[in-house]
């Protein structure tokens, strides 16, 4: 589809990092944005900033991992705007488990189950019966990662999990959309090809009581700036990617109709063949021995 001025593009996990700058994308294409998180404080600041570009926004507090949640936003955005053009689940959230798997509480893969997966399948079904009502173009795009999309990074186990889920559930969806004829597209975004500078680093600090650990941490969270100054005395220069470009890599992607949105990268290439490889030799998964011999 072609972005222009007057559609619609509803982006959760709005208020900073990739959806703020998906946000600003499509604003900036004239369309009008509807920004949904679960920040409010954050939310109305990315609004505000918004509006005084002269963007049209409506923003709502919204935890997609509650299904009314979802539906009373899709409600909202078709009572204000008329439509959706574009669908941007992005949200997402860290797990905060730690060690290996069998270890975890299950209130770690509860929560991250709750955004990453049941909040991508929430707005699925809460806005694109619409959108191919409607008969006009649309487009979504749902937010993967390397970590779990591609292969996993097993001391972020749960995250990758998830992660790999939102591959296989927008893989799904397309083929559902093309086999209804629909004129809306889908496609899977995998941010990079470097680290990146978005709050899934402190996502801990908006945990829903109702998921809460029920022991402490061996370890404290650790935000990204101390990651990288970690990195650095460790000799290891970090490379991080503008979070502008995801939202230039996702713009194009749907003017192209292109599912994979996967930028290019060597070392995401490495994983894809050698995990592909690793399934047609019938062969164990030597592509993640790095982490086994650490």
């Amino acid at each position: 589809m072609r972005l222009a001025a007057g559609q619609v593009a509803v982006v959760t996990g709005a208020a900073s990092g990739i959806g703020l700058a998906m946000a600003r994308r499509f604003a900036a294409d004239g369309l009008k944005v509807v920004l949904a998180d679960v920040e409010q404080g954050a939310l109305e600041s990315a609004a505000e900033g918004l509006r005084a570009d002269g963007a049209t926004v409506h923003a709502r507090v919204v935890d997609v991992g509650e299904r009314a949640q979802v539906l009373a936003l899709a409600e909202e955005v078709y009572t204000t705007f008329g439509g959706c053009h574009v669908l941007c689940n992005n949200a997402g959230v860290g797990s905060g488990a730690e060690g290996p798997m069998w270890t975890h509480e299950p209130n770690d893969w509860r929560w991250a189950f709750a955004v990453n997966v049941w909040g991508v399948f929430h707005g699925i079904q809460a806005f694109v019966p619409r959108m191919i009502a409607s008969g006009e173009p649309g487009h979504v795009v749902n937010t993967s990662s390397g970590d779990g999309g591609i292969a996993p990074l097993p001391t972020a186990s749960v995250y990758a999990v998830t992660k790999a889920a939102v591959v296989t559930m927008t893989e799904s969806l397309y083929a559902h959309l093309r086999a209804e004829h629909a004129r809306v597209g889908a496609s899977v975004l995998f941010p990079g090809p470097h680290m990146l500078r978005t709050g899934l680093w402190e996502s801990h600090r908006n945990r829903p009581g109702r998921y809460a650990k029920e022991r402490p941490r061996r370890t404290p969270y650790r935000s990204l700036d101390q990651w990288e100054a970690a990195m650095k005395e460790a000799g290891h220069e970090v490379a991080f990617t503008p979070v502008e470009e995801v939202a230039d890599l996702v713009a194009e992607g749907i003017a192209a109709d292109r599912f994979w949105l996967l930028p290019p990268s060597e070392h995401s290439d490495r994983q894809i063949r050698a995990r592909s490889r690793s399934m047609l030799d019938r062969a164990n998964p030597a592509y993640l021995e790095s982490f086994i011999l650490d």
